[in-house]
């Protein structure tokens, strides 16, 4: 059916808190659920915290489906293949601040492996930002306002889902 879960992001929020989610969100059961945030819009100055949520993704663990690891291999080959393009294209009008393709796993040298992706200048037009990724691929919007937001979350025709981090009743009303 194809799915875009945005989450915009206020700088009046709790900001360890909402990275911590951010992650959660978009990163667990490899970014293969319907309902995974794989569009995160951080509006005004929550863009300065970008270092810290590459970070936090960066220590994220890859492995198989078996043990404690937050990253397991991707449904089959065909699907990698799609997230590996869809994360090239990321490349070519945006910027990969973290890049999870040509992960290797000890011991299992046929896994679909792909480890936690962030690609950051996302934007209409983008195949990484317009088609469904399904897998550990977190798109970065910049916006300036919270109307900038909501306008661009509300022109995919994909969303399953949106979401809000903030502390503001009033910004919470209006979204």
């Amino acid at each position: 059916m194809g799915a875009k879960n945005h989450c915009i992001v206020m700088p009046d929020t709790e900001k360890e808190d909402c990275i911590n989610a951010l992650v959660g969100a978009c990163f667990g059961s490899t970014g293969q659920r319907c309902m995974a945030i794989s569009v995160v819009v951080l509006v005004g100055d929550a863009q300065q915290w970008i270092p810290e949520i590459v970070e936090k993704t960066s220590k994220l663990t890859v492995g198989p489906g078996v043990g404690n690891f937050d990253i397991t291999p991707t449904n089959n080959a065909a699907h990698l293949k799609k997230i590996n393009n869809l994360i090239a294209d990321g490349e070519k009008n945006g910027k990969i601040l973290l890049d999870g393709r040509n992960v290797k796993v000890e011991g299992y040298p046929k896994g679909n492996w792909i480890g936690p992706t962030v690609i950051d200048h996302c934007d209409k037009g983008m195949a990484c930002y317009e088609e469904e990724i399904f897998g550990p691929v977190m798109n970065i919007v910049r916006k300036d306002t919270l109307q900038e937001a909501i306008d661009f979350v509300n022109a995919n025709p994909w969303g399953n889902g949106a979401s809000i981090f903030t502390k503001n009743g009033h910004t919470a009303r209006k979204f």
